[in-house]
């Protein structure tokens, strides 16, 4: 299969070629013995923010990676069913291709628990600022005049926030992150599952109640709901259903990449296009086979994609590794 890079420019898109992979096995550089990362902290609203930092030669191009939605880790795990560390294997297998990298933890998670008493009482900005305390320290550390951001799915959100003021920042790298509002994501994807057929209105109406900055109460409601619209996370919906990411990518000032697997049942090939379309010159790369959890599937099966979540045995999708670090590595 051939990876493909796109340019974005007003009115088109421009397919080149840029490199093959195989879906099976992984390059015998991903072999190799790990890197060791190193503890790393940056200033937090009341207490540190923590993270891991694999440089080995402190000029490589620094890849600051965000984590996508809920309790997910500097790692790439969530409780909720993301295991076996893709974050730290993107990691790693960048800093075999010369990337350095940070993964860190969110505020009032993990290793950044101090940070914040509630994780939960949070907005897309206050993240945005962690990542501005990320930059600054980063930099005062290693010396390096800018950091690269990587958002990964809700962490492209997140990326593209606190890129809109660009001192420090040399780009940004989105990884499955949606190209539309949250609330239009949410709609599409309650939808696709015949199982919330019952629940449907129920559902599509609190997200108009939170798109239209009110509170619901879900306490008498059917399961899941009282789950998924909880007290503490309501706020943050509210919050988070604000924001346009293509809009955003507009006017980024900065170089942006837009990876997308084209097995990914979260987010579409679609918002891959819209952000990428939205900034001129942007790139583009997809990622044939690769999931949400930036894997490799061999079937269109929904099972065997989900099963790709929790699997500890696959490793991330090499033409991933590969399209990131050509990016940041590329001569401008």
């Amino acid at each position: 299969m051939i990876r493909k890079l796109l340019r974005a420019r007003p009115g088109r898109l421009c397919l080149k070629p840029l490199a093959t992979f195989a879906i099976v096995a992984a390059p015998a550089a991903f072999a190799q013995e790990a890197p060791i990362g190193t503890e790393f902290t940056a200033p937090g609203p009341q207490g540190n923010l923590a993270g891991t930092l694999i440089d080995s030669d402190g000029k490589a191009p620094l890849l600051l990676m965000i984590a996508g939605s809920g309790p997910t880790d500097r790692d790439g795990n969530n409780r909720l069913g993301v295991a076996g560390d893709p974050y730290r294997q993107l990691a790693e297998a960048l800093a075999k291709r010369g990337v350095a990298t940070l993964r860190v933890d969110k505020r009032g998670m993990f290793g950044s628990t101090a940070a914040v008493p509630d994780p939960a009482r949070v907005t897309i900005a206050d993240y945005a600022a962690d990542v501005r305390s990320w930059v600054d320290a980063a930099r005062k550390r290693t010396g390096r005049a800018c950091v690269w951001l990587l958002g990964h799915s809700e962490g492209g959100l997140v990326a593209l926030v606190a890129a809109q003021q660009p001192q420090g920042i040399c780009g940004v790298v989105l990884v499955s992150a949606a190209g539309r509002p949250l609330g239009a994501i949410m709609r599409e994807q309650f939808r696709a599952n015949p199982g919330n057929a019952p629940l449907l209105p129920q559902l599509l109406g609190l997200i108009d109640t939170m798109e239209a900055g009110k509170r619901a109460d879900v306490s008498a409601l059917p399961q899941p709901l009282p789950v998924i619209f909880s007290d503490a996370v309501q706020d943050f919906l509210i919050d988070a259903f604000r924001y346009d990411p293509a809009k955003l990518a507009a006017t980024l000032k900065l170089p942006l990449l837009v990876a997308q697997g084209e097995r990914d049942i979260q987010v579409s090939v679609g918002d891959a296009q819209a952000l990428a379309a939205a900034k001129l010159g942007a790139q583009l790369a997809l990622i044939p086979a690769m999931t949400h959890v930036l894997r490799l599937v061999d079937s269109d099966d929904r099972m065997l994609n989900i099963a790709s979540y929790s699997n500890t045995q696959l490793p991330v999708a090499p033409a991933l590794v590969d399209a990131i670090a050509g990016f940041v590595t590329a001569k401008r």
